[in-house]
């Protein structure tokens, strides 16, 4: 697979996405993305990596920083992850 990282600066915000070109995150799972120990696939085996948190970490670090964080579905086929964070001077 591959990922891309773009970051730029744009209205008094840093901005930064990562896409990735793995398998697309179903529609029915998009709302529950940032969710504590949510997995796509439903098991709770570690089988397939991953224990469902790191989105939602994700979310808590940037909400601490008065940021946003968005995922939607990415041109390269997989996931597209976009943070926000207010840059100060």
């Amino acid at each position: 697979g591959r990922v891309r990282i773009v970051a730029r600066c744009d209205a008094g915000k840093i901005r930064i996405v990562v896409e990735d070109s793995n398998p697309g995150v179903p529609a029915r799972a998009m709302p529950h993305l940032f969710e504590r120990f949510y997995r796509v696939d439903g098991s709770r085996s570690r089988a397939n990596g991953g224990a469902g948190l790191g989105l939602a970490i994700c979310r808590s670090i940037v909400e601490a920083h008065d940021g946003e964080i968005e995922a939607r579905h990415s041109p390269l086929g997989g996931l597209a992850v976009e943070i926000a964070l207010p840059v100060t001077q």
